[in-house]
């Protein structure tokens, strides 16, 4: 996999302020998927309660294993070393392979694996696990607690050159400019691949709209510009946006709209109180109930539907509260 370029602009725009909370939740999500408690491993030559001493990713605690304190000082310097070890996989869940060293156990989540195939169907995902078992990778350690039992090891990042991936955490900078190639995409974001060390795009920094899903708005494999939101070099964990990259439509939307214009739209949400219409990019108005239409009817959904086009006059603006007033009652 090819190393892609850091980028930065002459003129940064301001980073925001990426606070505690928001890493938390960042980090919380983007940790390697645990089974659900019904959710077996599966290997050649050993049984499912073999697994059961392991915490994190790996099953549950309170087992009898024992791992060796020497084992993870070792596994200590491979990491900070950024060395590439091979390992056999022994098992698999749904959230990844199982491999062994030493007297420890780790894991490789699945958006790690090379080739993997971009699918949510659970056979095809499977199948493609268990093709591995019994393969030798070769990982490079992301992250490691002794605390918590947990060694998380990654194919994509044993791609990189060794000292590569410290060297873009140590120049990378809040408002730089990356460019990278979508390597997973998943319920709260994307993945994306700065040369062997992988930056996340949560949901909420994909676009100024609203996004069902990061699928909706890429592909895997495709090439991106990404914003640098925060950096955590500790962890090696890269906070990276899109929307950022564009201005906000509600800064400029008092300037660029005037009570009593005539705008087109298209529904995207309808609730009981009315319904949501976008009309750019990042810029939604609400069309209350009593704006709808004449008359009465049972519920929005009988004026409107989702996916709609329509002709709205804006009743009001107030871009420091991000609101917007339509009307469909008097756009004729």
């Amino acid at each position: 996999m090819s190393t892609r370029d850091l980028q930065r602009h002459d003129l940064k725009p301001p980073p925001p302020s990426v606070d505690e909370g928001y890493w938390s939740s960042l980090l919380k999500e983007d940790d390697a998927p645990e089974p659900p408690a019904d959710e077996e491993f599966h290997d050649l030559d050993t049984h499912e309660e073999d697994f059961e001493d392991l915490d994190g990713p790996y099953g549950t605690q309170g087992s009898q294993r024992t791992t060796s304190d020497a084992d993870w000082e070792l596994i200590g310097r491979i990491h900070d070393e950024d060395e590439v070890i091979e390992l056999a996989v022994v098992g698999y869940n749904r959230g990844g392979l199982l491999v062994e060293w030493r007297t420890l156990r780790g894991f490789v989540p699945a958006s790690q694996l090379m080739d993997f195939p971009a699918t949510s169907n659970s056979i095809v995902r499977r199948n493609a696990l268990l093709d591995r078992v019994g393969q030798r990778l070769r990982l490079r350690v992301i992250e490691l607690s002794v605390e918590k039992n947990r060694l998380i090891l990654s194919e994509r990042a044993a791609q990189a050159r060794p000292g590569e991936r410290a060297n873009i955490l140590t120049n990378l900078e809040p408002g730089d400019v990356v460019t990278g190639r979508i390597t997973n995409l998943c319920d709260f974001g994307a993945f994306v691949d700065l040369g062997g060390l992988e930056g996340l795009i949560h949901i909420s920094e994909l676009s100024w709209g609203r996004v069902g899903h990061p699928s909706h708005m890429l592909n895997r494999g495709q090439e991106v510009d990404a914003y640098v939101l925060g950096v955590d070099q500790g962890a090696g964990r890269i906070a990276l946006s899109l929307k950022r990259l564009r201005p906000d439509p509600w800064q400029t939307v008092d300037q660029r709209y005037e009570m009593g214009e005539i705008v087109e739209g298209v529904i995207t949400n309808v609730v009981d109180f009315g319904a949501f219409a976008c009309i750019e990019e990042g810029l939604e108005g609400l069309i209350h109930v009593s704006e709808l239409a004449e008359g009465q009817f049972l519920h929005p959904r009988n004026v409107v539907t989702e996916g709609q086009y329509v002709r709205a006059r804006i009743l009001s603006i107030n871009g420091s509260e991000r609101r917007l007033g339509l009307s469909l009652r008097l756009a004729n």
